[in-house]
Order: C-alpha cells, then sequence, then structure tokens
C-alpha cells in the first residue's frame, strides 16, 4: 500500500482480492503496525510499515 493509506485502506484492498470470508475476519481482527497496536484505522500507515493481523481468538 502507498504511504498514507489507513488500515481501512488495507482491508478494502484485501478484502476486494480475498472476498468477504476474509473480511468477515478483518472486521474483528487487531492489528499492530510496525509491532504497536493499532486502535485507529483511519490513522494513515507510514511507508514500509509492517502490519500483523490478528484474528480473534479464545484463550487466557
Amino acid at each position: 500500500m502507498p504511504a498514507g493509506r489507513s488500515l481501512d485502506d488495507l482491508t478494502a484492498e484485501l478484502v476486494r482480492r480475498h472476498g468477504d470470508r476474509l473480511g468477515a475476519v478483518l472486521r474483528v481482527a487487531s492489528f499492530l503496525v510496525d509491532g504497536v497496536t493499532c486502535h485507529d484505522r483511519q490513522a494513515p500507515l507510514p511507508a514500509g510499515a509492517t502490519i500483523d493481523v490478528l484474528p480473534p481468538f479464545a484463550g487466557g
């Protein structure tokens, strides 16, 4: 993704490429941007950022 795009932009692109089943997971997933939890899905992403997607999981 180009710098300045958001997690919302990224998830929309992933859903476009891979379908609604992935979209269902991404809607409830947590995201790390360069290892830091990101709660603002509209914040611009830095160039070259590493995005980790953490799907919901159970456990303690």
